[in-house]
């Protein structure tokens, strides 16, 4: 049976993603902040938890569940977005927390991939579309997305640690509750369906298509219908 950790498997496109793999067979493991009780296992991290205390807990509570088994895929679809300048009020506190949940996730995750993913599996990691460009509206949450950026480049080349196939999902607008709740009366044809993006990770870590290790895949939809770029 194949395998996938997806990091961040309890928010709305990592709960996505588990359901997808789910229903194709696959054993999939869930990290993040709450249980996903869909998961065949679920890894619970505390956000209270510094960067070292996070990745050992997971790295312990992993090994245990695998037993020495690999994975096929690690996919890191933690996040969340945050705004403010750098004169906002929020701008520290935002950008604190851009970096816990983009940063270092991603860490995390590509820790876990050098260790237990098998030779020539998928390592995703999750950026953005708008950061590959100044943000001055959202300025932690750029950097962030921005770092991630940097980090697939890295992690596709040779002695980074990880030997497979690194890319990086950079979506503009995903169609989420949240979304939906917080932008009312928005024209959401240009917003990418959860699915799509779980049908796209499948189909690369299943091997039905080939990515290119190192690129920064963006995910545009128009007319209801889903790209990549």
């Amino acid at each position: 049976m194949q395998s996938v950790i997806v990091y961040g498997g309890r928010g709305a496109l990592g709960a996505a993603i588990v359901k997808y793999f789910k229903q194709q067979a696959w054993r999939v493991i869930s990290i993040d902040i709450a249980a996903n009780v869909s998961a065949d296992h679920s890894i619970t991290v505390s956000p209270d938890h510094d960067l070292p205390q996070q990745g050992q807990h997971v790295q312990t509570q992993l090994a245990a569940f695998l037993q020495g088994s690999q994975v096929d895929a690690v996919l890191c679809v933690a996040g969340g977005w945050q705004g403010g300048s750098a004169k906002s009020a929020e701008f520290l506190a935002n950008a604190d927390l851009s970096i816990k949940q983009s940063i270092n996730t991603s860490i995390i995750a590509a820790n876990l991939a050098a260790l237990h993913m098998r030779q020539g599996g998928l390592l995703a990691l999750t950026g953005a579309v708008p950061a590959l460009a100044g943000t001055p509206g959202m300025i932690g949450y750029g950097m962030a997305k921005a770092a991630v950026h940097q980090m697939v480049k890295s992690l596709a080349m040779a002695d980074s640690g990880v030997d497979g196939s690194v890319v990086g999902i950079l979506p503009v607008t995903l169609d989420t509750p949240g979304n939906r709740a917080g932008m009312p009366g928005a024209d959401t044809s240009s917003w990418t369906p959860l699915e799509d993006v779980a049908q796209l990770l499948y189909k690369w870590a299943g091997a039905q298509d080939k990515c290119e290790s190192g690129r920064l895949y963006k995910i545009i939809t128009e007319n209801a219908v889903t790209r990549i770029e």
